[in-house]
């Protein structure tokens, strides 16, 4: 899964006269994805419509769509097809029309909000979403520096140092398996591995 960074990006384009602005924009919740259909709804109150699409979660479990008036199911769903297809959450996409007095049929409209989507996302920096654990290591002190080399590169949180040691550690759930595998091989098995908890974050 993808994110952008915390810029807003922009693209305009018109078709038969009717002029598709669109917004792309990090968000972390459905409020947040809301608040911004709302800023952009007063930023830009003579628009005929402020057609959106939003997906949040850190495997995008949760979205949503909002035609604003345009016939159903072309318009908010084409937004959310595009956000989809290139693996994106904590994103909202806001599509501006005015319009030209031409219609553009259902097809046409499928069309111009899902280019207005398509483009906006061609210039958008993305960034992959990081899904981290917490891991406890308990071991005995003879371990510890070779252990100290290995887990370098990740974050400590927490070292105890009582009749063992135990070192608590965030690790990108993809490399959990890879480094308590290494642990397990240089300690000879003897250490416990347990993970406390996943924390999806963005990086």
């Amino acid at each position: 899964m993808y994110t952008i960074n915390r810029q807003e990006y922009t693209f305009t384009y018109e078709v038969n006269k009717s002029t598709f602005i669109s917004f792309l924009k990090y968000i972390e919740n459905t409020t947040e994805a809301k608040q911004y259909i709302n800023l952009l709804k007063e930023k830009y109150p003579d628009a005929t419509h402020h057609v959106s699409a939003f997906i949040v979660g850190s495997s995008g479990q949760n979205g949503g769509t909002n035609d604003d008036g345009e016939p159903s199911g072309t318009a908010g769903a084409p937004i959310f097809e595009v956000l989809r297809k290139n693996n994106l959450t904590n994103i909202i996409c806001v599509v501006v029309r005015y319009f030209g007095g031409i219609k553009l049929g259902a097809g046409g409209l499928v069309r111009a909000y899902s280019k207005a989507a398509s483009e906006v996302v061609k210039i958008a920096k993305l960034e992959p979403i990081i899904i981290y654990t917490i891991l406890k290591l308990s071991f005995s002190y003879p371990y510890l520096n070779q252990i100290e080399k290995i887990i370098k590169d990740f974050q400590i949180i927490e070292r105890s140092f009582t009749s063992n040691i135990t070192i608590t550690i965030k690790v990108p759930v993809e490399k959990v398996t890879m480094l308590s595998s290494l642990l397990n091989s240089l300690t000879y098995g003897n250490i416990i591995v347990s993970e406390i908890a996943n924390n999806p974050l963005d990086n």
